[in-house]
């Protein structure tokens, strides 16, 4: 994805969601959810009149570090090499927001909702999405498993990373299936935590192999 394509992209999602929030404002009770427990239960809630820019505000600050983020980027560690991937997953991030943002809305509107369930199986998707493109990313300081051991070894970032893709792929697939099917939340939940930190520590243990 060419970086003008990825402004464009989430230019018109963050546009969409601020038309939805305007269109709905006014129906909206006082305060609106804004987080959810590992159970999927609302717990905490927010002030519509700032509640609802929120996720708005977060996508275009990862709009704007599409532009920003290659330039900070020191050498060695340039965003160049897998800029299209970069694109990618900083929209994919950016709709993930927008995506909350729905579940935001539709939980004020609806208490009675599981949205919680609606929240974690998207978050599975998401998981899933950005797993297809891990193994194309390099070392570099804003995405990725970065850890001290993939930093400092070209080698170690590249397997941990088509490491953490299948099992991303995997797990995001399998956890969607399972969030829509009835399973606990909190199964899910720990699930997703597993497969978040097992490359974490593959990188460790790869690393050590090598040396």
């Amino acid at each position: 994805m060419k970086t003008k394509q990825a402004l464009m992209i989430g230019a018109a999602l963050i546009a969409a969601t601020l038309f939805t929030t305007l269109l709905l404002y006014a129906k909206l009770p006082e305060r609106i959810p804004i987080h959810w427990n590992i159970r999927g239960e609302v717990d905490g809630w927010g002030d519509k009149r700032w509640a609802v820019f929120l996720m708005p505000g977060t996508m275009a600050l990862l709009v704007g570090m599409i532009l920003g983020l290659p330039i900070l980027s020191p050498r060695g560690f340039r965003i160049q090499p897998f800029l299209s991937t970069f694109n990618y997953l900083m929209i994919a991030c950016t709709a993930l927001m927008g995506y909350l943002h729905g579940c935001m809305l539709l939980a004020a509107l609806h208490p009675d909702l599981e949205t919680g369930r609606m929240l974690m199986g998207g978050l599975f998707l998401f998981i899933a999405l950005i797993g297809n493109v891990m193994g194309k990313t390099r070392r570099n300081f804003w995405m990725g498993v970065r850890t001290p051991w993939t930093l400092a070894s070209e080698t170690v970032w590249v397997a941990t990373h088509r490491l953490a893709g299948q099992l991303w792929v995997g797990v995001g697939i399998a956890g969607a299936i399972a969030v829509w099917l009835g399973v606990s939340p909190v199964v899910c939940f720990t699930a997703l935590m597993v497969a978040m930190l097992f490359p974490v520590f593959y990188s460790y243990v790869y690393y050590r192999r090598l040396q």
